[in-house]
């Protein structure tokens, strides 16, 4: 297939759209199902690099879940404890456990699912029907993977009346190494980021406590590779194999710093007893459970989804209030958690309000008059802070 002609580009006025390569060479998808729109392919060829070279790094299988040209999450296929099956909505799952490419995409599409609704997914590898159970079931707009079997892309194509958007990529595909766009009709050119990201680049420990353990590089990995296909300025926060909140495109790297730290909190909370242990009607669909859920952990101390009468639209025991000062005692005990940043931090505060959510470890570019403040603020929390030097904005 030399081109693919798009219903339109980001807007319904803009037309007409296609996408193709440059050099008349076939383009290096099949399109097996659906008709992937202008966003769709911004989003399917971002997240697929994304995944791509979180295997390569890792050594393990990755899965993304994509929004608007940002990544909600990302995870490699490490099984998930049984609390955090409940809180993704897939401990209904057979065979997860078996399935590395299923936990890594129950993990993405589970970390932030309100920013996940009417995702775009990739996967590194192959997909299974186990991963394909978990797709079909949720609101999303499309898949790319090096592949499917045959049973996976037979429940795929019943999804959407048979419209779900699955792309195949070929996986040996490299791109040129100039990259170009236009903007206002003028071409921008320059070399693609073929920066690779590895446990080399974490060895400039800058903080007094240097003990950074295997599996926290690891998360050190994925965050930066995350953060390299994030919408700039851009804060992530990793913990346990997976991205836990994304903080994208905003101006101030403290708004970043607070967004992903909403995130990560309401990731941690998600997994407490008291939100595990709601008894929800069993008419209360996965989008319907989240939002509630989202409500009963909002700063108005539960009183949305409790206030009279409200909450047995929803539950069928009214739930016990879940109070500010319960969610923060819960969040305190929290630590080893994983912050990096696209850009050096220029002010000390983005520490300050990293260690409130726990966070030990961080990985950042460095070059800030102020590093030394910043470096001094690790060290008051003991965290290992390792100066990558290398920033990853992506525009």
């Amino acid at each position: 297939m030399k081109e693919f002609e798009l219903k339109y580009g980001c807007n319904p006025n803009q037309k007409p759209a296609r996408i193709f390569m440059e050099d008349g060479s076939d383009l290096p998808i099949e399109i097996l199902s659906g008709r992937p729109g202008y966003i769709n392919f911004l989003d399917a060829f971002n997240s697929w690099q994304l995944v791509k070279e979180i295997k390569e790094a890792t050594g393990m299988c990755a899965a993304t879940s994509f929004k608007h040209v940002s990544p909600t999450s990302a995870a490699v296929g490490k099984v998930l404890p049984e609390k955090l099956k409940k809180a993704c909505f897939v401990d209904d799952i057979e065979g997860l456990d078996e399935s590395p490419l299923a936990c890594a995409y129950a993990r993405a599409r589970g970390t932030d699912r309100m920013s996940s609704f009417g995702d775009w997914v990739a996967l590194s590898d192959k997909c299974d029907l186990t991963t394909a159970k978990i797709i079909a079931r949720e609101v999303s707009d499309g898949v790319i993977a090096p592949g499917y079997s045959d049973e996976a892309l037979a429940l795929l194509k019943t999804k959407r009346k048979g419209n779900y958007n699955i792309v195949k990529i070929d996986p040996s595909y490299v791109p040129q190494v100039r990259e170009r766009k236009q903007v206002f009709g003028i071409t921008f050119e320059q070399g693609r980021n073929n920066f690779k990201i590895g446990k080399e680049l974490l060895t400039n420990i800058v903080t007094k406590n240097k003990d950074l353990p295997e599996d926290k590089a690891v998360d050190m990995i994925i965050a930066l590779i995350t953060l390299k296909y994030t919408q700039s300025n851009s804060v992530c926060f990793a913990f346990d194999g997976q991205a836990i909140g994304v903080g994208a495109g905003q101006q101030s790297r403290i708004h970043c710093t607070r967004l992903a730290a909403q995130k990560a909190d309401l990731w941690n909370l998600r997994q407490h007893d008291k939100v595990l242990g709601l008894q929800f009607l069993p008419t209360v669909g996965r989008p319907d459970k989240n939002n509630v859920i989202d409500l009963y952990l909002s700063d108005v101390d539960s009183a949305d989804v409790l206030a009279d009468g409200a909450w047995q639209k929803y539950f069928s025991v009214r739930p016990e209030p879940f109070t500010r000062e319960e969610k923060d005692a819960y969040l305190a005990t929290i630590s080893g958690v994983t912050l990096g940043s696209d850009a050096f931090f220029p002010f000390s505060d983005n520490i300050e309000k990293a260690a409130k959510s726990g966070v030990s470890y961080v990985c950042e570019p460095g070059g800030s008059l102020r590093d030394d403040l910043v470096i001094e603020a690790a060290d008051r929390h003991n965290m290992v802070m390792a100066f990558t030097g290398m920033r990853l904005f992506h525009h």
